[in-house]
């Protein structure tokens, strides 16, 4: 026998696929406080605060001795997760958005892949965030010297070599970054990766706002889509909002 808290969760769930499905907007649970479930959504300027702060304590060697990474903050989130930003950023092992942010669980919504690429799948986790969780700052963020970027460039300074087919796809997605990068600039070389990086970020801005349901968010106030630059020497993220 189905009981009442699951019949009520089921309608619950029916009625925002249906909001979403006519293109609106649904509500959402959201969180207040450092890592707990609450019913106060982070607004996109608060979120980019947030961060800016948590960079400057990173960046400054200030970290907090607990961000909220222990039992205490691992309970509430055993309810469900209320995170206030979504960072697309790069696989690279040297750019771990949490760390650098110095943050703790359920506060950050992380896709990451080599080039920090938008693609089906990549949008699909970016649009989840926003739709069915709290989510209302979206951050695409680039580094410096990327590894990705620079086979794209390598791959146009220097056709013809090869990779797999999957790497390939990456470049391929890149590529565009890379060409405008170049035309605006005239750079090459490691000039070029990194003025690419920043083309990158904006072209994936862009592709972000190509999602209809993000767009309307965007559009009516309840959410921002910005670019970020990460420097490996420094340790900070400009935030371009």
């Amino acid at each position: 026998m189905v009981s009442r808290r699951t019949f009520l969760k089921g309608l619950a769930a029916s009625a925002a696929a249906v909001a979403l499905s006519r293109g609106e907007i649904a509500p959402v649970r959201a969180s207040s406080g450092h890592g707990h479930g609450g019913h106060k959504l982070v607004s996109p300027d608060e979120a980019i605060s947030l961060l800016r702060k948590g960079n400057e304590r990173y960046a400054t060697m200030r970290r907090l001795s607990d961000p909220g990474v222990g039992p205490a903050a691992r309970m509430p989130l055993t309810k469900g997760q209320w995170p206030y930003a979504t960072i697309l950023s790069c696989s690279d092992s040297r750019v771990p958005p949490e760390i650098i942010f110095d943050e703790g669980l359920g506060r950050l919504f992380i896709v990451r892949n080599a080039g920090n690429v938008v693609d089906d799948v990549s949008l699909g986790s970016i649009e989840y965030a926003s739709l069915h969780s709290t989510s209302r700052l979206i951050l695409v963020l680039g580094h410096e010297s990327c590894g990705a970027v620079g086979a794209a460039v390598n791959a146009f300074e220097h056709p013809g070599g090869k990779e797999t087919p999957s790497i390939e796809k990456i470049v391929e997605l890149l590529m565009p970054a890379v060409k405008a990068a170049k035309a605006q600039t005239g750079a090459s070389g490691k000039d070029l990766v990194e003025a690419a990086v920043r083309e990158n970020v904006r072209m994936m801005i862009d592709k972000t706002l190509q999602s209809k349901e993000l767009k309307k968010m965007a559009d009516h106030g309840k959410l921002k889509v910005v670019g970020g630059y990460y420097s490996l020497h420094t340790g900070k993220v400009e935030i371009w909002a």
